[in-house]
């Protein structure tokens, strides 16, 4: 269309086959008459776009170099899900966190630090708000891109199961929220310990638990000990 402006073609061999637009709506979009001044602006804009590729392309083999150093510790956080596809990924969460996690003495500071757990507003008994904080305006948008992904992946059920298990009691919102705390404390195990992800800790509690069997004193001390009381049945007599 630039090379040639004013003249029409034929789109079909352009489409995809997922395409779910009609081939006329599209080919009547396209028809039409481009004078020569709007398709300068167009070469324009996309020598423009081009030139913006370049220069990114030149930044991220930048980073990259910078990154080698911390090589080990990339792969550790490239092996949770989400963070394996793009390289700056990890790499954008490696310059938030850092790699020394003795700053953080437990997971939970992370977390609040990260802005990925609610408030603790109260007063008198009463709790005033439970939103999460502004903190981490870089890296909670990072986490939360992440974590959208994964509700969508069928790979990691970890994941999608205990999204739609919090979904299910606090809404979309919440549960992305959590999942952003799920992946934020894996990854201070990981990088504290010096391991890799696996999803075994996220499934260990969803075993089912092993069978016993208690006598019937032990069931009644049982239910006793949790609260029950037991009265024994009332069984109606029908006299004739």
């Amino acid at each position: 269309m630039l090379e040639h402006p004013g003249k029409s073609y034929d789109v079909k061999p352009f489409l995809r086959k997922n395409c779910k637009t009609p081939v006329e709506e599209i080919q009547a979009a396209v028809d039409g008459a481009i004078s020569k001044e709007q398709a300068t602006k167009l070469r324009e804009c996309l020598s423009h776009i081009d030139e913006l590729e370049n220069h990114k392309q030149k930044i991220e083999q930048e980073l990259l170099c910078l990154c080698e150093p911390y090589e080990t510790v990339l792969s550790q956080i490239r092996s949770v899900p989400g963070f394996d596809k793009n390289p700056m990924t990890a790499i954008a969460l490696l310059s938030e966190i850092g790699s020394d996690m003795s700053v953080f003495p437990v997971q939970k500071n992370l977390v609040s630090w990260a802005g990925c757990c609610p408030r603790n507003d109260a007063s008198a008994r009463k709790i005033k708000s439970t939103r999460i904080s502004r903190s981490g305006a870089y890296l909670k948008p990072l986490l939360v891109q992440v974590a959208n992904a994964l509700v969508k992946s069928r790979n990691h059920p970890e994941f999608t199961e205990r999204y739609r298990r919090i979904k299910a009691r606090r809404g979309h919102k919440k549960a992305i929220i959590a999942l952003c705390r799920i992946i934020l404390t894996a990854i201070w195990h990981m990088l504290t310990d010096g391991t890799f992800y696996t999803p075994d800790g996220f499934t260990a509690g969803n075993s089912k638990p092993v069978s016993k069997v208690l006598s019937t004193s032990q069931a009644f001390a049982f239910l006793r000990s949790h609260g029950y009381t037991i009265k024994e049945d009332t069984v109606a007599t029908v006299t004739s």
